[in-house]
């Protein structure tokens, strides 16, 4: 029998594009889709146990340490940590909730992760996404589309990072490079 360990790849191997932004794939990341109750006892402390962070309120993203919990919708939230901790982060979780109704999957292969960064960013994702950046206010996740693709966003740092699925990471790179092409500038920011 052969050892089929699992080797994480980046779907498109850490592409990057330098424009009046920055726009970079870095992947793989560990991400897990829970969905529960949001009063199944115990989901606040199994949150905790598996990502070290706080359930978020609705449209909040809390991180600490490449951890975090995203809220996604109403029975709906996205944890992020290293991709090597998921297992053992879905057996916290199992462990903790057994015998209750939720799911918890690991999605990690089936996303892919950007980062826009610069003094600019904004203004790629402006281009991109049906929402009033100016409005978007620390520790917000938006759950939007990016040109015709579904799309999860929030500030990080000097910019933003993006959450695609993986089928679509190419075409998230094209529409986020193409936005952020050198003299194509909104003035906005």
């Amino acid at each position: 029998m052969s050892d089929m360990t699992h080797v994480p790849n980046s779907p498109l191997d850490g592409a990057s594009y330098q424009g009046f932004a920055e726009v970079s794939e870095i992947g793989p990341l560990g991400m897990i889709t829970l969905r529960a109750a949001t009063d199944l006892p115990g989901l606040p402390a199994a949150v905790k146990a598996a990502v070290g962070v706080a359930l978020p309120k609705p449209r909040r993203i809390v991180l600490r340490d490449g951890r975090g919990a995203g809220w996604m919708s109403p029975d709906e939230w996205l944890l992020i940590l290293p991709y090597a901790e998921v297992a053992g982060a879905l057996a916290k979780m199992e462990a903790a909730l057994a015998g209750q109704h939720f799911l918890a999957v690991d999605v990690s292969d089936a996303r892919a992760v950007f980062r826009v960064t610069g003094a600019k960013a904004g203004e790629v994702l402006m281009k991109l996404c049906p929402v009033d950046l100016a409005a978007l206010a620390p520790g917000e996740l938006r759950r939007t589309r990016a040109a015709q693709v579904a799309a999860a966003f929030w500030r990080d740092g000097d910019g933003f990072t993006l959450v695609s699925f993986r089928s679509v990471a190419g075409y998230v790179m094209g529409v986020l490079s193409h936005a952020a092409q050198p003299g194509s500038e909104l003035g906005l920011i």
